[in-house]
């Protein structure tokens, strides 16, 4: 499962050799014999194996396939993509328990475009300083974040097709996937929301606020909101929480996938981020936010992402914690410089924490790796992929 894209049917098509029958439903004439009798659809492919693509533009099938797997307990026998969550469409999630193994493809990290191993996550789970082979790292970074990491747009050779490809990508998913989710009554607002979240990126999500500038009740925004994470185009990252400690905001924040798209749509160039640090800053968050979790899937056993907000204002970007409930803060800083002040959230995380506490990592465009005492760490931003 994953965004339109993302390399889904590349990646199976790689898979699969000559014993798998292969159908994809964006043919309009296979999916309307689909639909019109999912199950004898299913029960009529004669091959052992089968690949079946964009499986949420007739999700009856699903329950077909159901059918078929308690019939016949075979694994592996169909190869399914989606471009929504497939496990969150009506009448599917509780057929498919214990019948269906979801992987999550997301868009290319920067380990892979550097052709490593990703080592970073790994390294602070277990509790040493990353560090990093390429420094001073700005450039690259204004020229990733405006690219994105969609492999199309990746292999274009200039800015301007880049973000091309992008507008193109977003009026397709408007006018094509949109249409596809259930219980939508305003596209139009859809539409908008969907370029809202590219504003809203690295942000707490108001969803009064946000329904307000889109003319939608607080039940629609959030369910519009779920609509776009199910595309797997944005994500809402809880707010960590201490059950001791009340002072700690609850409200989630908001990040989308791919920066490259979030330019795209907020017209931001790369001249423009080199003038302008705020912007780049907050770009720079969802970035590394989503370098992060990418990581996560090399990971053995399942990490949860958090950011801390009190109401003293007080922050730390991303907070991950691990099945035995440890935690590790990553702040995320554009500047090269550091000041005492920069570890006030890490600091605040590491106290409200307490045996919890493992590591606090300051990722900032420098030079070294550098304890700043009791396990907190400024790491040049580079060791993300080094």
């Amino acid at each position: 499962m994953g965004a339109r894209q993302v390399g889904k049917t590349t990646l199976v098509k790689d898979l699969i050799d000559d014993t798998w029958q292969y159908i994809t439903f964006d043919d309009g004439a296979q999916a309307e014999v689909a639909r019109a009798d999912p199950v004898g659809f299913i029960r009529n492919l004669r091959t052992p194996r089968i690949a079946l693509e964009e499986v949420q533009r007739v999700p009856d099938t699903l329950v077909a396939i159901k059918q078929a797997v308690d019939e016949n307990r075979t694994p592996g026998r169909f190869l399914l993509t989606g471009s929504s969550n497939a496990l969150l469409l009506p009448k599917v999630s509780d057929a498919l328990v214990g019948r269906m193994e979801a992987v999550r493809l997301a868009t290319l990290s920067e380990c892979e475009l550097a052709g490593r191993e990703p080592t970073f996550l790994a390294t602070l789970l277990q509790r040493e300083a990353p560090m990093a082979e390429e420094v001073r790292v700005r450039d690259h970074l204004i020229r990733r974040i405006v690219t994105g990491c969609f492999p199309e747009p990746l292999m274009r050779r200039s800015e301007k097709r880049s973000r091309a490809w992008y507008r193109q990508y977003v009026n397709t998913l408007i006018q094509r996937d949109l249409g596809d989710l259930p219980r939508i009554g305003h596209v139009d607002a859809m539409s908008q929301l969907l370029r809202l979240t590219a504003v809203l990126s690295g942000r707490l999500v108001n969803l009064t606020e946000l329904g307000g500038k889109l003319g939608l009740n607080r039940i629609t925004a959030r369910r519009y909101l779920a609509l776009l994470e199910q595309l797997f185009l944005v994500e809402r990252i809880a707010a960590w929480r201490a059950s001791e400690f009340k002072r700690l905001v609850k409200t989630p924040k908001l990040h989308a996938v791919d920066t490259g798209m979030m330019c795209a749509l907020r017209g931001i160039t790369r001249r423009r981020l080199v003038r302008n640090h705020a912007e780049f800053g907050s770009l720079l968050e969802s970035f590394v936010y989503n370098e992060l979790r990418k990581q996560a899937c090399w990971v053995d056993g399942p990490l949860t992402f958090h950011h801390y907000r009190d109401k003293d204002k007080v922050e730390v970007d991303v907070v991950i914690e691990d099945a035995a409930g440890d935690c590790y803060g990553v702040e995320v800083k554009a500047a090269a410089s550091l000041r005492s002040h920069d570890f006030t959230g890490l600091k605040r995380l590491r106290r409200i924490a307490g045996k919890r506490f493992r590591m606090g990592v300051l990722l900032y465009d420098g030079d070294h790796t550098t304890s700043f005492g009791d396990g907190l760490f400024a790491v040049p931003i580079g060791a993300l992929w080094s």
